[in-house]
């Protein structure tokens, strides 16, 4: 499921959108746009970033709920205003420390 991070963060990473009130730990990444097109379409013309560049998705959360998010690398920006309170965040990672999740180590059998 997890990729490795191309770009300017990185798994596990606390990060806030630059434009939209909302937060989220960063839970996997894809080197470039790698989402419906219908998805594409929907983001208004005149904010819509490249397809050309890291998209991290999320687990998000804003002040009255939490969900799954996909977002642009340029509008990213580190966040370090503490942990996130997404319901799936224990899921993925142990401890909150400085800004980021330690990931869970994934066992194989």
């Amino acid at each position: 499921m997890f990729k490795e991070a191309e770009g300017h963060f990185f798994i596990g990473q606390v990060v806030r959108h630059r434009l939209y009130p909302f937060r989220g730990v960063i839970v996997d990444v894809d080197p470039e746009f790698d989402n419906d097109e219908n998805w594409w379409n929907s983001i208004p013309e005149d904010v819509r970033p490249p397809k050309e560049q890291p998209y991290y998705h999320l687990l998000a959360e804003n002040d009255s709920s939490t969900y799954f998010a996909y977002v642009s690398q340029q509008n990213l920006l580190p966040d370090s205003t503490g942990p996130c309170r997404h319901p799936d965040i224990d899921e993925y990672f142990g401890p909150y420390l400085g800004g980021c999740y330690e990931l869970k180590s994934l066992s194989t059998h």
